[in-house]
């Protein structure tokens, strides 16, 4: 987690009013419901797991990020996640490390469809607010 809050710290320059600690609770969050994921509760996780990352998508676009750098960062953790568990899955039975990389990619990828919608409705959300709604 630390590698992954580092990583977009750096990354905060273009939203001053939206502070470090709070960008790193929601970070942490996400990985606490992720993990979550891959027990037995993860049926019961989903609609969470799916909340957490629109509501992140929101505040991607109130840092002023493009939808592009919001898949980029979910992907980041992806590829971070990869790094750390390769030799836990590696040391699995082949029918097991399958199955547990592609339930953790399908998640992630869950995810990331889940906060570009939170990003979008923020964009349209802000649009409205500024200029009405259209006739």
């Amino acid at each position: 987690m630390a590698r992954w809050a580092g990583w977009i710290s750096d990354r905060l320059t273009q939203a001053p009013h939206i502070k470090r600690p709070t960008v790193e609770r929601q970070l942490t969050l996400l990985i606490d419901i992720l993990i979550e994921m891959a027990g037995p509760l993860r049926r019961q996780t989903a609609q969470l797991w799916f909340d957490a990352c629109e509501f992140y998508g929101q505040v991607a676009a109130a840092r002023g990020l493009a939808a592009g750098e919001v898949v980029e960062e979910i992907q980041h953790l992806r590829e971070l996640l990869i790094r750390d568990l390769s030799e836990l899955i590696a040391a699995l039975p082949a029918r097991y490390s399958m199955a547990t990389v592609l339930r953790l990619n399908r998640q992630v990828d869950k995810g990331i469809a889940h906060a570009v919608v939170g990003y979008t409705d923020a964009l349209v959300q802000n649009l409205f607010a500024q200029r009405g709604t259209p006739i």
